[in-house]
């Protein structure tokens, strides 16, 4: 039966990862003699040729990419079950490694935290920020512990494959208008009516990008984009300078604009959906299923307290 070294494993990751046996003997703070001596009985264990060396520098045969894919998942899950012998020992060691995108790292994440913290002080936290379409492929990578993630109704790509989902809250997206804007008043407020505005969004490959976009041909109409950024206090500020019109999901406006009025959609607002993400299996260390159970708390508290909010707010 053939017994693969993970330290040698983790050297054929390192020389492919780095292109090079001195900069893999660099990394791992050994001899370029050891490097190149471990990747030898590795290739002896298997019986193939696992790197090539040519101009570009060192890459892996067709049978060393096989077996970086699989040392892949074996690392991550070496590290999982680390951690989760660690946070057996009643929560009190390890760590966890969390991923959330901005508007939810605004708002949801801080009182989670602290929350947290307060529940298992022993535990190391770290807290990483970046879309879903970026946090996603990591998570299941093993590099998060847990991710917070938004899917819309028509594209569910981001929590599709090795993920288990934990609804959290549902986000409408409510349409920014400048202060003084001929529709602020408008009752009911349509998404038709907004056809011959200018449009203000995030980058145009953006999940939020594209289902503004779908949702305004549903609605009978190509939106006409003039500006694009992914930092909703930019978008803010470009929708009260009066350039354009935007749909802003409502924990991205938890501080607004005082040039904005946000308004909510006749018959009803485009939505994500909220989710906690942790990988399957038996990998999930227990100070993740702790921090879900955090945050569905820290959720529905927030959800109850909009549900009592008025549906639009004026500047």
């Amino acid at each position: 039966m053939l017994m693969l070294s993970l330290v040698r494993l983790k050297v054929l990751a390192e020389v492919v990862g780095r292109g090079s046996f001195s900069g893999a003997a660099d990394a791992l703070s050994y001899t370029q003699s050891a490097v190149s001596q471990a990747i030898a009985r590795l290739e002896a264990e298997t019986g193939a040729t696992l790197v090539v060396r040519d101009r570009r520098g060192v890459r892996p045969t067709a049978a060393g990419a096989v077996l970086l894919e699989h040392a892949d998942a074996i690392f991550a899950q070496v590290e999982a079950a680390e951690d989760e012998l660690a946070a057996l020992l009643g929560l009190r060691g390890g760590r966890l490694r969390v991923a959330s995108f901005p508007s939810a790292g605004a708002t949801l994440m801080p009182e989670a935290v602290a929350t947290f913290r307060r529940r298992h002080p022993h535990i190391e936290l770290s807290l990483a920020e970046g879309e879903p379409e970026e946090i996603a492929p990591r998570l299941r990578a093993g590099e998060f512990d847990l991710a917070l993630l938004f899917v819309f109704p028509a594209a569910t790509e981001a929590t599709e494959g090795r993920l288990s989902i934990t609804p959290l809250l549902r986000d409408p997206m409510q349409v920014a208008l400048p202060a003084g804007h001929r529709l602020v008043g408008k009752q009911p407020l349509e998404l038709a009516d907004l056809s011959d505005e200018e449009w203000v969004q995030t980058s145009s490959a953006s999940p939020c990008a594209r289902h503004v976009v779908r949702s305004c041909l549903a609605a009978g109409f190509e939106p006409r984009v003039s500006f694009e950024s992914d930092d909703y206090a930019t978008v803010q500020g470009l929708v009260a300078a009066g350039v354009g019109v935007a749909l802003i999901p409502r924990l991205a406006v938890n501080r607004l604009h005082p040039g904005v009025v946000v308004r909510s959609l006749h018959p009803s607002s485009p939505t994500r959906e909220i989710v906690a993400a942790t990988p399957t299996g038996p990998g999930v260390v227990p100070a993740a299923r702790s921090m879900v159970r955090i945050l569905v708390d820290v959720a529905d508290a927030r959800s109850l307290a909009t549900s009592t909010e008025p549906a639009e707010a004026a500047a």
